[in-house]
């Protein structure tokens, strides 16, 4: 199992290019499955989780090339209409297929998702959401046996906006039978680029980056080429990086998907110059305590959190961070006290007490972003820091280690 090794306290400097979106590109395969035809999706990731969902549409007919950033997907040969549980288990975005498979086939088994190891995150609002679709739906020996002649369109309404949830009915509601409106709806980045694919395809979505999406279905769509948006959330961890340890260039970013983050880490007392596709950021001369809460977009992002935490362990002062969307996403804190960070947990409120330095430690990774936060923590701190079970940061950050070694971090991989 891969760890990494990381001396803190190197200086960073130069450019770093961010990869496409992993929370777009997921979706996006997954819309493919719509149509039948070559779709090629420009700038997607090389990461675990693009790999785990490519494999998933392999095994459900869909033939597949991956290069350069290239992937290529062909829909004309699906025969199987089922997602195992030995594929679902390691990523719930592998629920994204359940809503392409019912619309333009009329059935799908999906296992009961998986995914990282902190909290439920339930499927209901996916298939309440069918079902008000006429979708029969039934579970049995862990799977969502779901099943339809076609779609209808109907008028759907979340209690809170999910990501997922709005991602799977939008992609049903294409190819139902009349008008699907979707209120309080998901308004991310990656929604607002499946809407606009989804409309290159032939779809009829209006309302897109607004919570009231307006679906007209449609008898048949067509294949598209398309390229994936920056990831936002990789970009704001390497402009975290850049507060504490230095004056670097983030390229192929979108500052417009970051609004709540530039103005969190200005007032934390960095400096920043942001264009049409780069930020550069400029490091604090030291960093100052702010309280942030995370929320739906366009508030601060969730997936952002633990990387805040991380930077905040070494403010001059106490911040306060409240986890609004995923109350117990908290599994970092344990190994950032391990590092010397000082900070306590009350229900869904982590309070941060700054320390004057972290120390290099052992510390061991629990999902995506968590890694990200301990990645950022052990560059921050001083001596040698390992990391274990860094499989977690492949699903989501693209040779995350290669582009902090570019920026002259000391950080490498050990493969056992």
């Amino acid at each position: 199992m891969d760890r990494f090794e990381i001396v803190g306290g190197n200086q960073l400097s130069g450019e770093v290019v961010i990869s496409g979106a992993k929370n777009a590109v997921l979706p996006m395969m997954a819309a493919s499955m719509l149509s039948p035809g070559k779709t090629t999706i420009e700038n997607t990731p090389n990461l675990r989780d693009t790999r785990t969902f490519i494999n998933l549409l392999n095994i459900l007919g869909v033939e597949s090339l991956f290069e350069d950033s290239k992937l290529t997907l062909n829909t004309d040969n699906i025969s199987f209409f089922e997602a195992p549980y030995d594929l679902v288990k390691t990523m719930r975005a592998s629920f994204y297929v359940m809503g392409p498979l019912l619309a333009r086939f009329g059935e799908a088994k999906v296992s009961l998702p998986g995914g990282c190891a902190w909290g439920p995150r339930p499927v209901d609002y996916h298939l309440r959401g069918f079902e008000k679709m006429g979708a029969d739906i039934n579970l049995k020996n862990g799977y969502i046996n779901a099943s339809c002649k076609r779609l209808k369109g109907a008028d759907i309404y979340f209690e809170i906006p999910s990501v997922g949830a709005t991602a799977n009915i939008l992609m049903a509601a294409t190819l139902a039978e009349g008008i699907t409106k979707i209120t309080n709806a998901a308004r991310e980045p990656h929604i607002v680029q499946l809407c606009e694919m989804l409309n290159e395809m032939g779809s009829e979505i209006n309302g897109i980056g607004t919570s009231d999406l307006i679906i007209e279905g449609v008898d048949e769509l067509k294949p598209v080429n398309i390229s994936v948006i920056p990831d936002m959330i990789e970009a704001g961890t390497f402009l975290m990086a850049g507060a504490v340890l230095g004056d670097i260039k983030l390229n192929n970013v979108n500052p417009y998907h970051l609004s709540i983050v530039l103005e969190s880490l200005q007032k934390a007392g960095c400096k920043m110059k942001a264009e049409d596709s780069s930020i550069f950021i400029k490091k604090a001369d030291e960093i100052s305590p702010v309280d942030v809460a995370t929320n739906v977009h366009p508030g601060f992002p969730t997936d952002l959190q633990a990387q805040w935490i991380s930077l905040m362990s070494i403010c001059k002062g106490k911040a306060k961070m409240v986890e609004n969307i995923y109350h117990d996403r908290f599994s970092h804190i344990p190994e950032l006290n391990r590092l010397g960070a000082n900070i306590s947990i009350d229900k869904n409120i982590a309070t941060i007490n700054g320390v004057t330095k972290l120390i290099g430690a052992e510390v061991m990774s629990t999902d995506i972003r968590a890694s990200a936060s301990l990645v950022l923590a052990s560059l921050f701190a001083e001596g040698r820091s390992t990391i274990s079970r860094v499989y977690h940061i492949d699903r989501g950050y693209e040779k995350i280690e290669e582009k902090f070694q570019k920026l002259g971090a000391e950080i490498k991989r050990i493969s056992n």
